[in-house]
């Protein structure tokens, strides 16, 4: 895993699986499918499984049974929280929605697409010099993740 992997070798922080409960401060519970909690912050972590707090980034990925509650609900309160940063995962569409956190509102950073074959063929050769092929990790500075590796998986 790209964050985990940075993570390590920086011994910037760690990083959660959707096994992690978040209990936030208004009494919120959520498994978001990643976080990470940097190391100024580790404070918020219980060894034994859970997270106290806000965590520094969240990633859902949406699924049909998910998707309303996570562009809605879970990102009002990860806003309201103090997640600096979230991301919205559309595996489908391969879409990633970036929101920062910017005196206590979240704004769209940037919406990045990996197009398909088909898309590409369609294209300007302006508008595939436009195509972001890496997301940079706002909270880990240095680091981007090739859109690529993240829908290295696929949804057809």
């Amino acid at each position: 895993m790209f964050i985990g992997t940075y993570l390590d070798a920086k011994n910037l922080g760690y990083c959660f699986t959707n096994s992690t409960d978040i209990h936030f401060p208004d009494g919120s519970l959520f498994s978001p499918d990643f976080s990470v909690v940097l190391k100024e912050n580790k404070q918020i972590i219980n060894w034994g499984g859970d997270i106290y707090g806000a965590p520094d980034m969240v990633v859902e990925v949406l699924s049909y049974s998910t998707r309303k509650k996570d562009v809605t609900i879970k990102k009002d309160t990860y806003e309201a929280q103090g997640v600096r940063e979230y991301w919205i995962v559309d595996p489908w569409a391969k879409i990633i929605d970036v929101y920062l956190l910017q005196n206590g509102k979240y704004f769209l950073d940037d919406e990045y697409m990996l197009p398909d074959e088909k898309s590409l063929e369609s294209m300007t050769e302006e508008e595939k010099a436009a195509i972001k092929s890496e997301i940079p990790v706002k909270i880990l500075d240095g680091l981007k993740i090739p859109l690529k590796y993240i829908f290295k998986w696929g949804y057809e």
